[in-house]
């Protein structure tokens, strides 16, 4: 059986990683937290175990955006890689728009749109959650 395979990286190409697998999810939050991480007006990310990411090349820096919140970034160029909740220590969040062909993982619902700015776009055809997605995370850290 074929699996899925997901490639991607930081902007300068220090970082690599590679997911493998079933995704669990796939979201665009509009959160403080990661409006501030990002300096954008939403961030797009998929989830997968963490036993199915691996950087395979370069090494990523990390920190806390808040006590339960781990997120990593390249220390060069500065690009978010991952976001991980202590909530859901077997899953990692990863940014969408780092994967080599972010075309192939579309979002399925929008999240935390309490948060979200009013000029920002929203996506009418995708489902709409005003806080988190109820998967085991309810706050946006």
């Amino acid at each position: 059986m074929n699996e899925l395979v997901f490639d991607g990286g930081c902007l300068c190409g220090a970082v690599r990683y590679r997911a493998i697998g079933e995704l669990l999810s796939s979201s665009v939050c509009h959160c403080r937290s990661c409006r501030r991480a990002s300096g954008a007006p939403s961030v797009a990310w998929f989830v997968v175990r963490n036993t199915q990411f691996t950087v395979v090349s370069g090494q990523v820096s990390s920190f806390r955006s808040s006590p339960p919140a781990l997120r990593s970034f390249c220390g060069q160029c500065g690009t978010p890689l991952t976001y991980q909740h202590d909530d859901n220590p077997g899953t990692v969040d990863i940014t969408t728009a780092t994967l080599d062909d972010p075309e192939l993982v579309p979002p399925t619902h929008e999240i935390w749109l309490s948060h979200r700015i009013s000029w920002a776009a929203s996506d009418p055809e995708v489902e709409h959650c005003p806080r988190g997605s109820g998967e085991g995370r309810d706050i946006a850290d």
